[in-house]
């Protein structure tokens, strides 16, 4: 694997570094204290900056108005932008909207890419998509009780969902729903369409997290599905394709996720640091000069790199071989990603002590929000089991020397 970054994407990043330095972290003040509503207008005015610039959308096909960066380049992207938690947004390539234009560019009709994709990559609407749910394990997309059920040309869809990220202000969602339950277990579930205005789609809360509701792109919705009828029409892709729909999006959007949180790693990092080089606890002596602290740097420092050097095998091998060769990669970056965030994130905290705590950094905010990490889109210890049992499996039958 060659490390080389092209000519091109070191000035598309460095364009980048320098918006979010310029334009984003002055608004984060801003961002801890205001609803998502009250910082929308301005966050708009960043995104036709964007635009102009010629940024926008990196990870989407060039067709449709995006960069067409492949999911190497895009990963170099999303670590610079994963620096200010506004870089995705204003950016056009932040979740769930990201998957969501993937699953509608590849298994979307004619006309559901008129009404939904183009608009969607064009930042002119938001969407959410729904598959958790309340009572069942996230991390098993095969256990569903949200039905939708075919009458006539309609699905009448009823379910429980949560964390249907930005459902907020979302002009549709794409859920996961049993339409063939009789099918075998991996082709049970199909994708459909539904807006939400549609009767039926009810917005019951945004789920507080860690005491913070939040509202708009920044929040989590749960969802209750009440007799909602939609057309057939909506159905994406195949009936019963949703589990398989389901993992060609789930695997780039690891490696997006991964790389962001290596991105909120950097961030943390240089915060760290900085307080570290400049906190007086002594005439003369600073925390820097603390060998705890000095350790604590330097593991940082080698879990990132570590962590950076794995995301970026993980990606050249879904560009280079494909989502299932590469699997085994992505279940390794995920748990030690993960980790690897919490654990510079948790030490940056510290090392600001009681500012940690407060909103005048980023970091209690990371702190907050990005604990999920070790649960969403399959909990550490899902992948864990199973990266360690495929590669057990490997040495069943051999004699080793």
């Amino acid at each position: 694997m060659d490390f080389t970054v092209s000519e091109k994407m070191q000035a598309v990043v460095s364009m980048m570094e320098e918006f979010v330095d310029r334009e984003l972290i002055p608004m984060e003040s801003e961002f801890m204290t205001k609803s998502f509503g009250e910082m929308e207008q301005e966050l708009g005015k960043k995104r036709d900056m964007v635009k102009k610039m010629e940024l926008w959308a990196p990870n989407h096909p060039v067709e449709l108005g995006g960069m067409g960066l492949s999911l190497m380049e895009h990963a170099l992207v999303s670590e610079a932008l994963g620096r200010s938690p506004l870089g995705h947004y204003v950016f056009g390539c932040h979740a769930p909207d990201a998957g969501n234009v993937e699953i509608l560019h590849l298994h979307g009709t004619k006309e559901q890419k008129e009404r939904w994709l183009q608009p969607l990559v064009d930042g002119k609407i938001r969407s959410c998509f729904s598959m958790t749910e309340v009572e069942l394990p996230g991390s098993n997309p095969t256990l569903m009780d949200t039905t939708a059920v075919s009458d006539g040309d309609d699905y009448i869809i009823n379910g429980h969902k949560w964390y249907s990220t930005a459902a907020d202000g979302s002009a549709f969602s794409i859920v996961m729903a049993v339409t063939n339950p009789d099918a075998p277990t991996y082709f049970q579930a199909s994708m459909i369409i539904v807006p939400t205005d549609n009767p039926g789609f009810n917005l019951v809360r945004n789920i507080p997290v860690m005491g913070h509701a939040g509202d708009g792109y920044f929040s989590h919705g749960e969802v209750l599905f009440q007799n909602c009828r939609v057309p057939k029409a909506n159905l994406l892709g195949p009936e019963g394709h949703g589990f398989v729909i389901a993992q060609e999006r789930l695997g780039p959007g690891r490696i997006h996720h991964c790389m962001r949180w290596l991105g909120i790693c950097r961030r943390a990092f240089d915060l760290m640091c900085q307080r570290a080089v400049n906190r007086i606890m002594a005439p003369g002596k600073t925390l820097a000069t603390k060998q705890i602290i000095q350790s604590w740097v330097a593991e940082c420092a080698a879990q990132m790199q570590a962590a950076r050097a794995m995301t970026l095998h993980a990606a050249w091998r879904m560009d280079t071989a494909g989502h299932k060769e590469a699997r085994d990669e992505i279940s390794a970056i995920k748990f030690f990603v993960a980790a690897t965030m919490e654990m510079v994130v948790d030490r940056a905290l510290q090392v600001h002590g009681g500012l940690g705590m407060t909103d005048d950094t980023p970091i209690a905010f990371f702190y907050r929000h990005e604990r999920a990490a070790r649960i969403y889109d399959g909990a550490d210890e899902v992948h864990k089991v199973a990266l360690g049992r495929r590669i057990l499996k490997t040495y069943e039958g051999r004699t080793i020397k």
